[in-house]
């Protein structure tokens, strides 16, 4: 519904527009298959499957054009954190402030804290 707009801030609309742009590769106003492997493209990853593209697709009750995008969003932001909480978690982990986390240390810690990640389930995540 066009009452998504009223779900974010004038600044997280705009970002979004601009990440709407950049995947609506063709211009037509709609994001769609060709668009979304385009985008994978973009990013280096050329090996995306036609079902994993298909079942993105399929999230949307429609076309998808940018109301829908932001209430696809809308969906996947529900409950998580604000921009500033991940930042302050990131600086947590980045004491020195070099702006970067050695891959090996979040490894360590994924696997030792909380809600324990196997070593196999680390490497997932790092893959893309």
């Amino acid at each position: 519904s066009s009452n998504v707009f009223s779900n974010f801030e004038q600044t997280q609309i705009q970002e979004f527009k601009e990440a709407f742009t950049l995947m609506d590769q063709n211009r037509d106003g709609f994001i769609d298959k060709e668009d979304l492997k385009d985008t994978y493209a973009s990013l280096g990853k050329t090996n995306v499957k036609d079902d994993e593209l298909d079942a993105m697709l399929r999230e949307a009750s429609g076309p998808i054009n940018f109301t829908m995008f932001l209430n696809l969003f809308g969906e996947k932001l529900t409950g998580t954190d604000t921009e500033e909480t991940i930042l302050n978690a990131f600086k947590m982990l980045d004491p020195d402030g070099k702006g970067s986390i050695h891959k090996e240390y979040i490894k360590r810690l994924l696997m030792s804290q909380a809600d324990k990640m196997t070593a196999t389930e680390v490497d997932q995540m790092f893959q893309f």
